[in-house]
């Protein structure tokens, strides 16, 4: 039989294999081939010869690391490049700058980064290529507010609907109709260039109009679904009346809408998705297989409050441990999908961190379960760390530290809690983004 320290080993190998699967250079030669000036995208075929500039712009946590396989793919034909990147996120690059901004409140680097990028557009023309590489993250690292709006309204309604716990789908419906450049309208500043999109997904269903707030894609949202968010989550207090107010002009159809699906400006754009979190669930569970365990994919799809997730997956090893259902032991159970956190307390840590708190306490006593949650960028909420682990011993051991998990709970704390005991995931940035990963081990 496993014991408790093979299970832990077992987990954390299984998740640095998803995240392996969905590196930035892995992920673009698996998409991309270029032979005799000739770039294959999906079937796609660009003959670079009749392009005559190809320049590199990107915003998102992974962004330096897809500049640095393009530039590994294409060398000396890129003429120049830009791309903003989360602090401690970047890598050595030949042709294309990277400039380090805040995540996932925008900051002032992150304005000027982008605003460095649409000069750069600007010397852009009809025989022009533009290559954009979005990952995670690329919403906050891509700020440039609507007219009337400023950088500092932008962070306070970003930080009220973080605390409130809405989805990243509804913080980034806001997010494109508040910005010059989301919601397709980046698509818009490159036109008439050809303009290809490389896109390391990080919303759950790959909704392209989602990720990075969509910013070289047809936006779906309308004001009318910014008002209703707002009205969802009672935060009309909490945000600048600048940005409430532009949301009501845009009812009223005095500020013009995104662009949509039938906007010539999209006959010119190309956006693939070269890797997702359904990609690291998948890759995980080939590496549990070839550890010895029953594995399943639970669903790439998991959303909601944290601390209920972290219950349903409890529920799940108990009902392994019952009945043998869902699968059978030794059983390996992997979901994706990202979760939401509302702030309740003063504390340290992040949604996967959270996670592991909440599961410890609901898995404690239970001898042969291990769960482990981590973040695919190697951060999770303003700390060091990925995410935690834990296991049936974890609230004993805390114990004997003298903590009572439960206050941890309540105060947001899952960092302080899981780092006397050794227990957090700590990775370093991995420069990619593609949500979370929960693992489940059970013997």
């Amino acid at each position: 039989m496993m014991d408790i320290t093979r299970l832990r080993q077992d987990a954390i190998k299984i998740f640095e294999y998803g995240i392996k699967s969905v590196d930035p250079a892995n992920a673009i030669k698996r998409n991309l081939a270029f032979e005799d000036n000739r770039l294959d995208i999906h079937g796609k075929i660009y003959d670079l010869s009749a392009y005559e500039n190809i320049f590199i712009i990107g915003m998102g946590k992974a962004s330096a690391a897809m500049a640095k396989a393009i530039e590994d793919l294409l060398g000396n034909r890129i003429k120049g490049g830009m791309v903003n990147v989360k602090y401690g996120h970047t890598v050595p690059l030949k042709i294309v700058r990277a400039n380090e901004a805040g995540h996932p409140v925008p900051d002032q680097a992150g304005l000027a980064g982008t605003n460095q990028i649409l000069r750069l557009l600007k010397q852009t023309g009809q025989k022009d290529l533009v290559i954009c590489l979005i990952s995670g993250g690329g919403s906050a690292l891509l700020p440039c507010p609507a007219e009337g709006i400023t950088l500092e309204d932008k962070q306070r309604v970003t930080k009220a609907l973080l605390d409130c716990g809405a989805t990243i789908h509804e913080i980034n419906a806001l997010r494109k109709k508040i910005s010059k450049v989301k919601g397709g309208r980046l698509a818009r500043l490159v036109y008439p260039s050809t303009l290809i999109s490389l896109i390391l997904s990080d919303v759950i269903g790959d909704n392209l109009d989602s990720i990075a707030s969509g910013p070289t894609v047809p936006d779906k949202t309308t004001f009318a679904d910014c008002l209703s968010i707002l009205e969802k989550h009672k935060i009309h207090g909490e945000i600048p009346i600048s940005i409430l107010q532009y949301v009501e002009r845009g009812c009223h159809g005095d500020v013009e809408e995104t662009p949509k699906a039938d906007d010539p400006i999209f006959v010119r754009t190309q956006n693939v998705i070269i890797g997702s979190n359904k990609q690291a669930l998948s890759a995980a569970k080939e590496k549990a297989d070839n550890l010895g365990y029953n594995a399943l994919i639970l669903s790439s799809f998991i959303e909601g409050e944290t601390t209920e997730v972290a219950k349903v997956h409890a529920a799940i090893a108990k009902e392994i441990l019952s009945t043998g259902n869902p699968v059978g032991r030794p059983s390996c159970v992997v979901s994706g999908g990202e979760t939401t956190v509302k702030i309740k307390g003063g504390g340290l840590g992040g949604r996967n961190q959270e996670f592991a708190l909440a599961a410890a306490i609901a898995i404690d006593g239970l001898e042969k379960v291990v769960m482990l949650s981590a973040g695919t960028d190697g951060t999770d909420g303003p700390t060091e760390a990925a995410g935690a682990i834990a296991d049936g011993s974890t609230i004993r051991r805390s114990k004997e530290l003298g903590m009572v998990a439960g206050k941890y709970l309540r105060e947001n704390d899952s960092y302080n809690f899981f780092k006397p005991l050794g227990d957090l995931i700590i990775t370093s940035p991995t420069n990619t983004n593609v949500m979370d990963l929960r693992i489940i081990l059970v013997t």
